[in-house]
């Protein structure tokens, strides 16, 4: 079930929505949580129910390993540490097996010359998600940074619908005291209005903006055999701006359908193409992600503790991780090492204290980010290098008769609103306020603006919610890692 879609947004959310406030209305807390986990679970089976055994497991085993650890459950002395790398394990052994049994085999079969079948293993809905999740909640167990949670509370920290699919990577010790305080357990209408308004501004971004970016991204990158400058760059801009606004789209309407339930989650994007250089690039972009590398393998691989030469290899190794969890294709290895490699750069700049006029920090960082992200959307490597190689091939335009700019970019067969739509987003992200600025202007403080609101919010909602019945909708990028 999507965000986007006719049975979430006219069925599944509104009915779990009443169902939570109607049963804390009679005082059955108990029965709140256990119907949002039960709505949950049932959001994430829609897709494939074979996957439902899995999370199941994986929360039962980590939420049994982490008890253990943190208050010795099992009634014996144990090794905690011991018990600890045996859980890590345990899911990394998951992960890697849904995830990266095929990208193994594929490219043993290329070295050795062996011939090992593919099993073509379907990949688990939000694996990548609720793994990274439990393990930094083991990790905090063994550090005595948990409290006793029961077992349905802790099944809610990792089930609730909002953040499960693609994040944002939440903290337990951020949302699970949001689920017991008192005064979370009533309705709130300023967060059920807030929560609308947010939810579709993420809509809007999906549907108007990333949807219609994608006609011209997939038909650069996957049905061209070859591209002219402008194509290319048309392409990779696209790109940028549709995994943008897919993205932010999706953990502002993650944000906002939390908020109705009273519940707050982290900020995961905050203007990341506004960035001057790589590293406040990743202080903006996907920040959950970022804050787990840094806490969960950056810091305990010794950080900046040992060394100038050891702190490179660190953040190189992190970032090259973080391709890795991404997806399992050279495509994201390559998009790691770069990330990685601009990182290392930037420290040895900032370590020399040599500067850069504020312009043009810009601008190499944004292109950086834009030529990078060429290799994460390519489905393989040719794919990349042909739209890289077009980015710099001024050849294609001097041979051309004509430089209008139909002709420059027919064989993207790209309509006028759909270039509309680039230059609109490309200016928006670098000159306007991100969606959680706005919202923090929204204030229903008289009846006079909340009719102001809702009207406003009613005519938005009705345009989007024609525009998905007519177009069908899609799903979300990050859905695939």
């Amino acid at each position: 079930m999507l965000f986007n879609s006719i049975d979430f947004i006219l069925f599944f959310l509104p009915i779990s929505l009443a169902g939570y406030y109607y049963l804390i209305s009679k005082r059955l807390i108990y029965g709140s949580k256990l119907w949002l986990v039960a709505a949950s679970l049932f959001f994430y089976s829609y897709w494939n129910v074979d996957y439902l055994p899995l999370i199941l497991f994986s929360i039962s085993f980590n939420f049994f390993i982490g008890s253990a650890i943190a208050k010795d459950t099992l009634g014996v002395r144990i090794n905690k540490k011991a018990v600890l790398v045996f859980g890590i394990l345990v899911n990394i052994a998951l992960l890697g097996y849904f995830k990266y049994t095929d990208f193994f085999l594929e490219n043993l079969n290329s070295l050795t010359g062996s011939n090992y079948e593919l099993p073509y293993i379907l990949l688990p809905l939000a694996i990548s998600f609720f793994t990274f999740q439990q393990i930094a909640y083991l990790a905090d167990s063994y550090h005595g940074l948990t409290k006793e949670y029961d077992f349905l509370t802790y099944s809610l920290f990792v089930t609730f619908f909002p953040q499960l699919i693609a994040g944002p990577i939440v903290h337990h010790s951020e949302i699970i005291p949001q689920f017991l305080k008192t005064g979370n357990l009533a309705k709130n209408y300023q967060h059920i209005a807030e929560g609308i308004f947010i939810f579709l501004i993420g809509l809007f971004k999906k549907v108007l903006i990333a949807d219609i970016l994608a006609a011209v991204v997939n038909k650069g990158f996957d049905d061209l055999n070859s591209l002219n400058l402008a194509e290319a760059w048309v392409t990779s801009l696209s790109y940028t701006m549709q995994i943008y606004y897919d993205f932010s789209g999706y953990c502002d309407m993650a944000i906002g359908i939390a908020l109705m339930f009273n519940i707050r989650l982290p900020v995961n994007f905050n203007s990341p193409y506004k960035a001057l250089n790589i590293q406040d690039f990743w202080h903006r972009w996907h920040m959950t992600l970022s804050r787990f590398l840094r806490d969960y393998l950056y810091i305990p691989l010794g950080g900046n503790r040992k060394g100038p030469v050891r702190t490179y290899i660190n953040l190189a190794a992190i970032f090259i991780i973080g391709g890795i969890w991404h997806g399992a294709a050279w495509t994201f290895v390559i998009w790691g090492i770069l990330h990685g490699v601009a990182i290392v750069i930037h420290r040895l700049w900032k370590n020399a204290n040599l500067r850069m006029n504020t312009f043009w920090a810009w601008f190499i960082t944004f292109n950086f980010v834009n030529i990078a992200w060429v290799f994460f959307r390519a489905e393989s490597l040719s794919d990349a290098i042909k739209v890289l190689k077009a980015m710099v091939d001024w050849d294609t335009l001097r041979t051309l008769p004509s430089l209008s700019t139909k002709y420059l970019l027919a064989g993207l067969e790209i309509r006028s609103n759909m270039l509309n739509v680039l230059i609109i987003a490309l200016l928006t992200t670098v000159a306007l306020p991100n969606s959680l600025k706005i919202a923090q202007y929204f204030k229903v403080s008289n009846l006079k603006t909340g009719y102001v609101y809702g009207t406003a919010m009613g005519i938005v909602f009705t345009l989007l919610l024609v525009k998905i019945i007519i177009v069908p909708y899609t799903e979300f990028i990050y859905f695939n890692f």
